[in-house]
């Protein structure tokens, strides 16, 4: 497939203490439902990828990142969608992170991440989160 892209932010939201990130679990009818993911969505035209991260933090989970690193910035096609994610760090953040679109959430510990199931774009994400904790 030739790919057009589709822009994604996506922020590993880690817990006060860094020993744990949350997850959100897609919804069954989404692209690659039923699996974990690291909250975002959608760049809108012509949004910066950390604006777009903080608004979709914002409305998925009623957060506020106070602080967010960049990560890494991943490609991948699945053959009926690509997407380009747009990874940060958000190791502090205000509020109290709620599933606002039914999804639920969950804190896990970094060196558990490999006993959840991720969409396949993930995995890279996951691979550097496991570095951190080594």
């Amino acid at each position: 497939m030739t790919a057009n892209w589709i822009e994604v932010a996506a922020g590993a939201i880690l817990s006060p203490d860094g020993g744990k990130v949350l997850l959100a679990k897609r919804h069954a009818k989404q692209h690659q439902g039923n699996l974990w993911e690291f909250p975002g969505g959608k760049l809108e035209a012509d949004e910066p990828a950390d604006s777009a991260l903080n608004r979709e933090l914002e409305e998925e989970l009623g957060i506020h990142s106070e602080k967010i690193e960049k990560l890494m910035v991943l490609e991948h096609d699945y053959g009926d969608k690509a997407v380009r994610l747009h990874v940060f760090i958000v190791p502090s953040f205000s509020g109290t992170p709620i599933g606002r679109e039914g999804q639920p959430l969950q804190w896990v510990a970094l060196a558990d991440l490999p006993q959840y199931s991720f969409p396949e774009a993930n995995v890279p994400i996951v691979n550097a989160l496991l570095g951190r904790c080594k």
